[in-house]
């Protein structure tokens, strides 16, 4: 078994403005990765971590990580200190990720808004007194998604890869409505229908099963796509070792309930990230 390594949230950017730190500790981050994966070739891979939002910054990573590291891909954010994946300040690195047909790993985080006179970013959670990672994290995902989407960035990269955690979070349920406003009320210019949007997700999207999907969730993620493009994932160490257990349990019977072809099942666990990893 092989296990993908990345940073999750906050990510590497802590101090708004401070982008020689976050660059530094990219690097450092992704270094350690390295070193961990040349000691241990057959256990580890890395999505690599990025300075963002500094695009300079990021875009120097990019080619160290894949060209020097070996990085299996890139880790993103939901947003970057109030920046969502698809605004235009990110385009340059969208472009390069289509170029290199990257892995974009998007990990949730705390959802913020950007000050547009300041640029100081304000937390926008709405009841601070529960964790972020219970719902607001599945929520701010989904903005990212959508935000990419209407964006045109999807449209614009269809050599990326994404890879979204926790079976998507809250984005299956609403993608119809998404839709209809974009093409029905919004009149954007980017072409947009629930037949593309499910279309895209099969073709460039992987979802990970980490956290709590089983039972309902999956079901509708189901509707979406197919077990082909699903993946186990564990959330360790966030998730303590004991609640890894836990959930794993959880989903050998969910998946057992669902899909009773025993290689579709291995498909979940092992395959399916078999062949993402050697795009």
């Amino acid at each position: 078994m092989k296990s993908i390594l990345s940073i999750s949230s906050p990510g590497v950017h802590l101090v708004p403005g401070d982008d020689a730190s976050a660059r530094q500790l990219a690097r450092q981050c992704n270094d350690f990765a390295a070193d961990l994966c040349r000691h241990h070739p057959k256990e580890f891979g890395f999505w690599a971590a990025l300075p963002l939002p500094d695009v300079a910054g990021t875009l120097d990573e990019i080619a160290y990580a894949l060209d020097e590291l070996h990085a299996a891909g890139v880790a993103m954010e939901s947003n970057h200190h109030g920046i969502y994946l698809g605004d235009p300040a990110f385009d340059a690195v969208f472009n390069e990720l289509n170029r290199r047909k990257a892995t974009v790993f998007i990990h949730p985080t705390s959802p913020c808004i950007r000050d547009s006179n300041t640029h100081a970013c304000v937390s926008a959670t709405a009841l601070p007194q529960f964790p972020n990672p219970m719902f607001e994290f599945m929520f701010d995902a989904a903005r990212a998604v959508i935000n990419l989407f209407l964006s045109g960035t999807i449209a614009r990269c269809p050599n990326i890869t994404f890879v979204l955690p926790h079976a998507g979070g809250v984005i299956p349920p609403i993608i119809q409505r998404f839709c209809s406003f974009a093409s029905g009320i919004l009149s954007l210019e980017v072409e947009m229908s629930l037949e593309i949007v499910k279309e895209t997700f099969k073709r460039q999207f992987y979802f990970d099963l980490a956290g709590f999907p089983y039972q309902d969730q999956i079901w509708g993620l189901l509707r979406v796509v197919g077990p082909e493009r699903l993946l186990y994932g564990s959330d360790f160490p966030f998730t303590p070792h004991r609640g890894v257990v836990k959930l794993a349990d959880v989903m050998r019977c969910g998946l057992g309930e669902i899909f009773d072809d025993e290689e579709i099942r291995n498909g979940i666990y092992v395959a399916n990230a078999r062949r993402l990893l050697a795009k």
